[in-house]
């Protein structure tokens, strides 16, 4: 059974849009220039990047928050580790130099490998990890001021069961955790070097395919100090094909979530094959009138009709519901309110027999999906005499024209007593005619450029439209993103298949949530459904065998709509059921946006959105954003490659 199932009564067909807040620019945020700068140009290497390299890059958040506590730190683009803390009454940030890491010396003469970003992660309050990006990993404690104390080096030595062709390779830092007080248990993800690759063709532009690993690694606790780096211990090991978008811990499943385009698997274990039917195996597809199986279809094998057919105008719901012709009108019994609606025909069968195949429905006060005017809605009852079967048509009359109905009844496609099956609308011949003839017309004016409207607008696309439109991109907002489980120790936890990841198709993420908001909020996920963004929340387990429950609390209608036209976002992070944040990485030149989508209620038509201005001229670009919590009060930082803004007051 899948694991992320929408709730439609979250769903809400009725919204129109969103709205414009302003907020005023000095009062929601404040900017503090930065000593030591960060840059996003000091990865060097000979050997080019793939694609997924590039877009990992991209991607890389550079700034590391403390759950814990008002705690932050990045790595400027001289490798020191700069600390920063927040002053939780004047939210005003205090920088300081926590330690220098070394610089490897590399020389020109030797290939070297791409190396990644510098990235950190704390454990709590007073213990971090660095990873260098050159392979090299650093424990530090943190103090309340001054520098931090260095307490070890680590490196991933990868052993040949693992058939690398690199003994050492850069490493990115995801997440590190304490599960126990007696170790650390961190996320390491790496380009994968295999050791038997084959040579690129010269003739083939398509580079090869690239895998990344994914590591658990361990550090005894307590650190034991050492001059030179110590090898890290292995604990667990995973590979795909992307590094990962989202990692988290669930402490009470004891395992780490893993969220990426593939599936995270061990070595020994391939992925499913895709099947292929054998030509046995596919069934002809028969003509009109034609039974390939020789006999005749058994009446049992036809398919169930709905219990009634509906169609729908600006103003008008009209529901057709077959009766017996031989029905007198005086035992039809219909009955309009606003909210409900009544049918009982005295007599009808309650079973399908031989002479009345299809059994009448009976309603008594059955919820509509919308109001009506009971004052002007009507029924007639067709008898045909000389068919089997009668037309009762109800004639609803919508209290709210021009709202669309998604279907007649608000229980139809639910389960539980009230439920019944869903029944798709339909359109009547002359209806379907019409827009048939349009759709016609519009394609032929698309196809020549003709003015289609009739207005004397001219013809084709507006000369700055000219090669901009892209249906398949508007079709492909968010990243196809698949979920891994992987327990603290390595083991598959017992409530997943054997590899790790369920049966879930994949999602279509539009938004993870902000770094540093795991202390205060549960994990979710915005996955694409329709037009909408579908909040999808994690429920704790009560037990380490109790499965995933990925519960959907709220909708963000219309979410994957807007952000089809937000082609330069670099991070798209949400707060619950509050807003979503998508976040422009702007240039020098060019500042980037930070458009703000507020969540709104079921019954709620309009929602707000925000824009504000993050970066540009000095300040640089975006490389980083976090979220803290201060005294119940939201603040979001955002790090610039110069400066470092924070917002505050925005919900």
């Amino acid at each position: 059974m899948p694991t992320f199932t929408p709730d439609r009564s979250l769903l809400n067909p009725k919204f129109d849009g969103y709205k414009f807040s302003p907020l005023e620019y000095d009062e929601v945020t404040a900017h503090y220039p930065l000593e030591h700068k960060l840059s996003q140009t000091n990865v060097s290497g000979r050997a080019p990047l793939s694609f997924q390299e590039v877009q990992s890059r991209v991607l890389h958040n550079h700034l590391a928050i403390c759950s814990q506590s008002k705690r932050a730190v990045y790595v400027d683009a001289d490798l020191r580790v700069i600390g920063i803390d927040l002053d939780e009454t004047a939210l005003k940030p205090a920088f300081r130099v926590l330690c220098e890491l070394p610089r490897p010396i590399q020389s020109s003469a030797v290939d070297s490998l791409q190396r990644e970003y510098p990235s950190a992660a704390f454990v709590d309050a007073t213990s971090l990890l660095v990873a260098d990006g050159y392979g090299t990993l650093y424990a530090l404690r943190l103090g309340d001021v001054g520098p931090a104390e260095v307490l070890a080096a680590y490196e991933l030595s990868i052993p040949a069961a693992y058939e690398s062709s690199q003994t050492t390779v850069p490493s990115r830092l995801h997440q590190a955790i304490s599960p126990d007080g007696q170790s650390i248990i961190a996320v390491l993800s790496s380009k994968h070097y295999p050791k038997n690759a084959p040579e690129p063709s010269q003739k083939s532009h398509k580079p090869p395919p690239v895998k990344f690993d994914v590591w658990g690694v361990q550090i005894a606790l307590p650190i034991v100090t050492a001059p030179q780096a110590q090898p890290l211990q292995i604990v667990w090991h995973r590979r795909g094909d992307d590094v990962p978008l989202y990692v988290t811990y669930d402490a009470s499943r004891q395992a780490f979530l893993f969220v990426g385009s593939s599936s995270y698997l061990p070595i020994n274990i391939d992925p499913t094959p895709s099947y292929e039917p054998s030509p046995d195996e596919i069934a002809p597809i028969p003509r009109k009138d034609e039974n390939l199986d020789g006999a005749p279809a058994a009446t049992s094998d036809l398919p169930k009709p709905p219990p009634y057919s509906w169609t729908q105008t600006e103003d008008m719901v009209t529901v057709a519901i077959p009766l017996p012709s031989d029905t007198p009108t005086s035992h039809i019994k219909v009955a309009f309110s606003p909210r409900t609606l009544t049918v009982l025909v005295e007599g009808a069968p309650t079973a399908p027999t031989a002479d009345v195949p299809v059994v009448v429905p009976r309603y008594t006060l059955k919820a509509l999906w919308d109001e009506i005017r009971p004052g002007s809605s009507l029924w007639t009852f067709d008898r045909a005499a000389e068919r089997t079967y009668g037309m009762l048509t109800l004639h609803l009359d919508k209290a709210h024209e021009g709202t669309r109905w998604p279907q007649v009844f608000a229980a139809a496609g639910q389960g539980g007593p009230d439920g019944e099956e869903e029944v798709p609308e339909t359109l009547d011949p002359s209806e379907l005619y019409a827009i048939r003839e349009a759709l016609e017309k519009y394609t032929a004016a698309l196809r020549d450029g003709s003015d289609a409207s009739g207005l004397g607008l001219g013809k084709g696309v507006p000369s700055l439209g000219q090669g901009e439109r892209d249906d398949d991109v508007d079709l492909s907002v968010g990243k196809s993103a698949c979920v891994t489980w992987v327990g603290v120790g390595g083991a598959h936890p017992a409530w997943l298949g054997k590899d790790g990841h369920g049966d879930d198709a994949p999602l279509q993420l539009l938004s993870t949530p902000f770094p540093g908001s795991s202390g205060t909020h549960k994990p979710s996920l915005v996955a694409k459904n329709g037009l909408d963004g579908v909040v999808y929340t994690l429920q704790p387990g009560s037990n380490l065998e109790d499965p995933p429950k990925w519960e959907h609390t709220a909708t963000y209608s219309a979410l994957a709509f807007v952000l089809a036209s937000k082609r330069d976002t670099r991070f798209v992070h949400h707060i619950t059921s509050k807003a979503v944040f998508a976040l422009e990485s702007g240039t020098q030149d060019l500042g980037g946006n930070v458009y703000i989508y507020r969540g709104a209620g079921v019954k709620e038509n309009w929602a707000k959105q925000t824009v504000l201005k993050v970066g540009g001229g000095a300040a640089g670009a975006l490389l980083g954003v976090g979220l803290m919590k201060v005294q119940g009060k939201v603040a979001v930082l955002c790090l610039c490659e110069g400066e470092l803004v924070i917002l505050h007051d925005v919900l």
